[in-house]
């Protein structure tokens, strides 16, 4: 079941909190959607251009946005409003934007935020200041991560990733060896930095507020990323202009464990599963490829789509993978089956994003036809 809600300009980024679906689209405005009633809640204007990055406080009670002028606004889901002052310092514009997980601050108070102009910025939302900026890439940071055990990993044009200690900037090691720019990135604990103390296990379909002191879900947040954690470090993989992939141990080393090829054509999107098992990439080749999340082999290749395959997104229980494309259309596959599982049309354009619930059962869409789609399960 596709429900289509109309926008004004092209819809670049739908993200699901726990309780809501906000969208970042070219017309300016931040959008926040009722899971419950399926409807528009608030439209938020603020920014004076496209809105090109959002991102969910881990406690699910603010987003951050980032637009193509480099200004981050902040605004609370339950009332539309903007919380605090802009926060502005970028020369250029916001690529991306990431949190500090719930088990290192439950106060959700810092987002670190990347820009074309080659930095990296550390936000104290609360006091509405930049806290540190991190300088060195030579090009622009394409993609950001605020990692679990303390640090910040983020990717440039440069061809490099650096990684960062959070708390004082400084920075640790460089990992190189791509050849061309690196496009994206995902840790192996994405998921559950993602979704801090909420348990999609424990979760009715429509996930209220999540409840308990702030040491509560600090304690829930640290025993589920310790889960996916498990002894083992933290794991990386980017993806590249060059069509290739690396495996990383960021916090230890900077040679990678694997390098992984097979790609025909530049890496859009990488993305470890919530159970950290396995990775897929999608790429302008048309194929979405299957790769080991502990040592990098290439496990199988999905292929459907007839053009790029941009976003990919997977389900709460790491059995569904959910992809859009440049095609007009979002498939959905069986990972273990490692076949269709069922073709999702409805899109009159190309679909540039696509995200699956914390809950899994929903799946969100938006693209070139100015449509957000919702599924359900």
């Amino acid at each position: 079941m596709a429900l289509p809600l109309v926008l004004s300009a092209e819809v670049r980024w739908p993200l699901f909190s726990p309780r809501y679906l906000a969208s970042g689209s070219g017309d300016t405005t931040v959008r926040f959607w009722d899971l419950s009633t399926e409807t528009p809640h608030f439209t938020c204007q603020g920014h004076r251009h496209w809105v090109l990055s959002i991102s969910w406080s881990p406690d699910g009670k603010k987003l951050a946005s980032g637009c193509k002028n480099g200004q981050i606004l902040l605004w609370d889901p339950s009332t539309g409003k903007q919380v605090g002052r802009a926060l502005a310092g970028h020369s250029k514009w916001i690529t991306a934007l990431s949190w500090e997980p719930l088990h290192a601050n439950p106060e959700c108070r810092y987002v670190a935020s990347s820009s074309k102009d080659g930095s990296v910025r550390v936000w104290d939302t609360t006091a509405g200041r930049c806290e540190r900026i991190l300088t060195g890439h030579t090009q622009s940071v394409t993609c950001l991560r605020w990692g679990g055990d303390g640090l910040l990993y983020s990717a440039s044009q440069d061809r490099t990733i650096k990684v960062w200690r959070a708390h004082d900037g400084v920075l640790c090691r460089t990992l190189q060896g791509h050849g061309h720019w690196v496009n994206t990135m995902a840790l192996s604990t994405d998921y559950a930095l993602r979704t801090g103390a909420f348990e999609p296990a424990e979760a009715s379909v429509n996930a209220q507020d999540l409840r308990g002191s702030l040491q509560e879900l600090k304690e829930r947040a640290l025993s589920r990323y310790n889960l996916v954690r498990g002894r083992g470090l933290e794991r990386l993989v980017s993806g590249s202009d060059d069509f290739t992939l690396f495996l990383w141990s960021p916090a230890e080393d900077k040679k990678p464990l694997a390098r992984m090829t097979g790609h025909q054509a530049l890496i859009n999107q990488v993305l470890f599963s919530p159970d950290s098992r396995i990775i897929a990439s999608a790429s302008f080749d048309k194929s979405i490829k299957l790769w080991d999340g502990r040592t990098g082999k290439y496990l199988a290749s999905l292929r459907g789509h007839v053009a790029a395959v941009y976003q990919i997104a997977w389900s709460a229980d790491s059995r569904l993978l959910v992809s859009g494309s440049s095609d007009s259309t979002l498939k959905v596959w069986d990972v273990k089956a490692q076949k269709l599982a069922a073709d999702l049309p409805g899109h009159a354009d190309e679909v540039y994003a696509v995200d699956w619930s914390p809950d899994g059962q929903r799946v969100a869409s938006g693209g070139k036809d100015k449509c957000l789609r919702i599924w359900r399960r």
